[in-house]
C-alpha cells in the first residue's frame, strides 16, 4: 500500500468496449473542466457589467458541477491524490509569497 496516496476503495465497473458509468464521468468531468476555462476567458472579456454579471452566475454553477463531478469520481475510487509532504508545500508558499511580493515592487 502507498502511505503517499489517498484514495477511496475502486467500484468496479464493467470491461469491454462499451461505455460504463465511470467512461460517463470522465467524459462530462473534462466537459466541465473545459467549459470553466471557456467561462474564465469570457468573463475576462465581457463588454459590460450585465454580460459579466450573466457568464459570472454560469461559471459559478459549472464550478459546482465540475467539482461535485470529481468528488463522485474520487469516492467511487476512480481519482486519487497524492499527500503532499509538509516541507513541500511550505516551500511552494514561500516561492508564490516571494513572486507575489515581486508584483508590488
Amino acid at each position: 500500500m502507498d502511505n503517499n496516496k489517498i484514495s477511496n476503495p475502486k467500484t468496479e465497473v464493467p470491461k469491454g468496449t462499451e461505455l460504463n458509468d465511470k467512461d460517463y464521468l470522465n467524459a462530462c468531468l473534462s466537459l466541465l473542466k473545459e467549459m470553466e476555462k471557456n467561462y474564465t476567458v469570457a468573463l475576462t472579456e465581457a463588454s459590460n457589467e450585465n454580460l459579466f454579471n450573466k457568464y459570472d452566475t454560469v461559471f459559478n454553477e459549472i464550478k459546482s458541477l465540475q467539482r461535485d463531478t470529481f468528488e463522485l469520481a474520487f469516492r467511487k475510487g476512480w481519482y486519487s491524490l497524492e499527500k503532499a509532504e509538509a516541507n513541500k508545500i511550505n516551500q511552494k508558499l514561500t516561492m508564490l509569497n516571494q513572486e507575489f511580493d515581486g508584483l508590488s515592487e
